[in-house]
């Protein structure tokens, strides 16, 4: 088993449930003011509740990227959360290329750990529920604006119901737990499609995986929880973000995964958007004690490492795999721009 401190905080508010290859490359900081609605009144906010179709039954997903220098190929599968239910992806294509790779990249990730044995791990999962609460015992309406509030007393009974505990909540975990119902609701999951069936290939055709977990340890865990418990965090961007999130662009997300699943690469760049993940991350990178941890530069750390781990595959071996969160790969600041400047030719599907 393994412990991830800090990352046990971040797996409640983020990629557990956002997952680790959710992580993005270093990003211009967003201000809540670039949003649309961000200060609406909830009276002039349109709620949208997703009554169209989602695609359902066996779909081919997207093309790969072709990342190549000399005889050497690197294919990406960009990935993509949330997806459709129902959906059943056909990963034929994924398959064979894995069978005839020499390699396959996980995809980008990150760890807090520690070095204390399991025992003691087990006796601080109490204080990181704990640490999920508000400090000194204050509420959701306590601490963040009352237009905030307000907006999110209209989408809690809508998404979650009638749950008094989470009223004491960090606007930051409350925030994702509103995101997870409101993705429930609306015939979409957070869960992985494509990762399953990658390691399950890799193993059924002994193919190597290459790890770019990044991890970063911490000495004293008990300590640093404590910490956490009392530091306030700058999340009422990411709470905001969050609610605009829902309220305007659950419609698109249904769009984006309809397009995914049927491999339409075109509307998923059309269909571009801004998510919370950037705010609700330095919420937590940002804050004192994740400086003193060294987490300030977690992303760029983190696509530092999948960019090393690509360029040696491709320096290694005839053909290798990997997955990408499709919005590294679209992106004209992404992964693929980085690689095409060190001279590799790209091809989009």
């Amino acid at each position: 088993m393994r412990f991830c401190l800090l990352a046990g905080l971040l797996m409640l508010l983020l990629p557990a449930r956002a997952p680790a290859q959710q992580v993005p490359t270093a990003s211009p900081p967003v201000d809540i003011a670039d949003t649309a609605h961000a200060d609406t009144p909830p009276g002039d906010m349109p709620i949208v509740d997703m009554d169209a179709v989602v695609v359902s039954g066996q779909q081919p997903g997207p093309g790969m990227w072709k990342v190549s220098k000399g005889d050497h190929v690197l294919y990406i599968l960009g990935t993509l959360s949330p997806l459709p239910r129902r959906m059943q992806w056909i990963p034929d294509d994924v398959q064979k290329t894995i069978a005839q790779a020499q390699a396959v990249i996980d995809p980008p990730s990150v760890k807090v750990d520690s070095d204390i044995g399991l025992f003691r791990r087990m006796f601080l999962l109490p204080s990181l529920l704990k640490a999920r609460r508000n400090p000194d015992g204050r509420t959701l309406q306590q601490v963040v604006a009352p237009d905030l509030y307000a907006r999110w007393s209209v989408l809690k009974p809508r998404y979650i119901g009638n749950d008094a505990g989470i009223e004491k909540w960090r606007p930051i975990f409350a925030a994702q737990e509103l995101y997870e119902a409101a993705m429930r609701k609306s015939g979409l999951s957070q869960k992985s499609v494509v990762q399953p069936v990658v390691e399950a290939a890799a193993r059924k055709y002994r193919v190597p995986r290459i790890s770019t977990l990044t991890t970063f340890m911490v000495k004293n865990p008990k300590a640093a929880i404590r910490e956490f418990q009392a530091t306030a965090l700058a999340d009422k961007d990411c709470f905001a973000k969050t609610m605009v999130r829902i309220e305007t662009d659950l419609n698109g997300m249904r769009a984006r995964a309809n397009a995914w699943a049927v491999g339409d690469v075109a509307a998923l760049r059309d269909l571009s958007h801004e998510d919370q993940y950037v705010a609700c991350t330095r919420a937590i990178t940002d804050s004192a004690l994740a400086q003193k941890l060294g987490l300030g530069n977690v992303r760029g750390r983190v696509a530092d490492t999948w960019l090393a781990a690509a360029e040696d595959a491709l320096a290694r071996n005839r053909v290798s795999f990997a997955t990408l969160p499709i919005s590294l790969l679209l992106r004209p600041d992404g992964f693929m721009a980085r690689l095409r400047a060190k001279g590799y030719v790209i091809e989009e599907p």
